[in-house]
């Protein structure tokens, strides 16, 4: 299936850090041949992705990337120049970071924003690299199958805002400060915002769908960690309602 409104036919591009987050894919992929990457540690396949019962599956890319930024970057930069995608998706696991937020919930970036940068001093905004922009946006037509079609096909919330990234971890220490400096963010990793910023660079719609597998700040009585396989394999279910979503060409 191609992917209708999306001005490349090429592939969907699914980039997880880690192998247990890409392995959630598997029992949906057929026809699935590896692919050979230059980058250490970076692995891909690609197959065709049921993504429902009545859908032509979708031409897809699994992509495992590693963890961390310029893992995320580098692993995207190649992809992306390897197959010129039609759209790039961020999957796999992510803390979750409002209050009232649970495991097992699905976070939907609207946009993406360094989370530990900070460059105030010089006149910039909290999570602003200098001269970037604050925000990297999600591709509108990506954002809007999102929230049309994960609500209503996976279990746990939705929620909707911003996924901050960066290479420190907020934990019940740091998490007030966060919270307080983005109110609008819903989750953090470390991959997703250079992977956003890659895409955009390269002119590639993008979007991040996380699984919430742990709690910046747990209040008291809250469940605080998911498997990640669990936490895993809701984002894929994820992935595949926005996939599902999406016109045909």
């Amino acid at each position: 299936m191609a992917v209708g409104g999306l001005e490349s036919r090429g592939p969907i591009l699914i980039i997880c850090a880690m192998a247990e987050e890409s392995a959630v894919f598997d029992e949906f992929l057929v026809d699935t041949v590896a692919v050979t990457s230059p980058l250490s540690n970076v692995t891909a396949k690609r197959g065709m992705l049921k993504v429902g019962d009545t859908v032509t599956p979708v031409d897809a890319i699994i992509l495992t990337s590693n963890i961390g930024l310029v893992a995320a970057a580098s692993a995207a930069t190649w992809a992306i120049g390897e197959f010129t995608p039609s759209a790039v998706i961020s999957a796999g696991t992510g803390g979750g970071l409002p209050a009232d937020i649970e495991v097992g919930d699905i976070a939907i970036a609207d946009a993406c924003t360094y989370g530990t940068a900070d460059a105030t001093e010089f006149g910039y905004e909290r999570g602003q690299v200098p001269r970037q922009p604050v925000r990297f946006l999600s591709s509108p037509e990506l954002l809007a199958a999102a929230t049309t079609a994960i609500p209503t096909a996976t279990v746990g919330a939705a929620r909707v805002g911003r996924i901050l990234s960066g290479d420190t971890f907020v934990t019940a220490r740091n998490v007030a400060d966060m919270r307080e400096a983005f109110p609008d963010a819903v989750a953090t990793d470390m991959e997703s915002c250079a992977i956003a910023q890659t895409s955009i660079a390269f002119g590639v719609p993008f979007i991040s769908v996380r699984g919430i597998s742990d709690l910046c700040g747990p209040a008291a009585g809250q469940d605080f960690h998911m498997g990640v396989d669990e936490a895993s394999a809701r984002s894929r279910d994820a992935v595949r309602a926005l996939l599902r979503a999406l016109p045909a060409a």
